[in-house]
C-alpha cells in the first residue's frame, strides 16, 4: 500500500507545554518533506495548528477538516491548500478517515483519543487495512498504553489487538515510518 496521505490527530489547546507544540512541528515539516498529504482537524491552534504551519513552510499540502460549531472553542485555519467545512464530529472524523493512507497519534486529549480508538476499532474490525503510529513523545502514553495492554491480560480484547498499532518515542522511528 502506497502512503500518499498522513491524518494527524493531536491535541488543539494552546496551553500545554511548547515541547509538544515542537514535536507538532516537527512532525509537520517531516511529512511535508516525505512530499506526503498532511490530513488534520483544520483548527490553526495547539500542537494542531503547529503541525499545519510547519507542514506549509516546508512546502506542504495540507488538507483540514473543520466542523462549523468548532469556531466556538477553537480557530479554524484559513491559510490551508484545502479546507472542508462539515457540520458534526463525526462528518469531520469519516473525511479525514476516507482521505488519509495512514494515521499518526500525537499528544492530545479527549478528542484525540476518541479519534484514536475509532480508527483502531475500525481496523479491528477490518473496516480498514491502514497503519496507525503512536508517537509516544516523551512517555505521553504511557499510561494509556498499559490501560491498552491491561484490557488485553483481562480478556477485554485479543493479543492479536496488539498488531493493529505501532508506538515509538523515537521520532527518528516515527520518521521512518512517515517516509515509507
Amino acid at each position: 500500500m502506497t502512503i500518499n496521505s498522513i491524518c494527524v490527530f493531536c491535541g488543539a489547546q494552546d496551553v500545554v507545554d511548547d515541547k509538544f507544540k515542537r514535536i507538532g512541528q516537527e512532525v509537520g515539516t517531516a511529512i511535508a518533506e516525505a512530499k506526503k498529504r498532511l490530513v488534520y482537524g483544520g483548527a490553526n491552534c495547539g500542537v494542531m495548528g503547529a503541525v499545519a504551519n510547519s507542514a506549509l513552510a516546508a512546502g506542504g499540502n495540507v488538507y483540514g477538516v473543520f466542523p462549523r460549531f468548532l469556531r466556538n472553542f477553537e480557530e479554524e485555519h484559513d491559510a490551508l491548500s484545502e479546507i472542508v467545512m462539515v457540520d458534526t464530529m463525526h462528518e469531520r472524523k469519516q473525511k479525514m478517515y476516507d482521505a488519509s493512507d495512514a494515521f499518526v497519534i500525537l499528544p492530545g486529549g479527549f478528542g484525540t483519543m476518541d479519534e484514536m480508538f475509532e480508527i483502531l476499532t475500525w481496523r479491528q474490525l477490518n473496516q480498514h487495512g491502514k497503519p496507525v503510529y503512536i508517537y509516544n513523545y516523551d512517555g505521553y502514553w504511557d499510561h494509556l498504553i498499559a490501560l491498552m495492554d491491561h484490557i488485553i491480560t483481562q480478556k477485554f480484547a485479543r493479543e492479536v489487538t496488539r498488531d493493529l498499532y505501532d508506538y515509538t518515542g523515537d521520532f527518528a522511528q516515527l520518521k521512518q515510518w512517515l517516509t515509507l
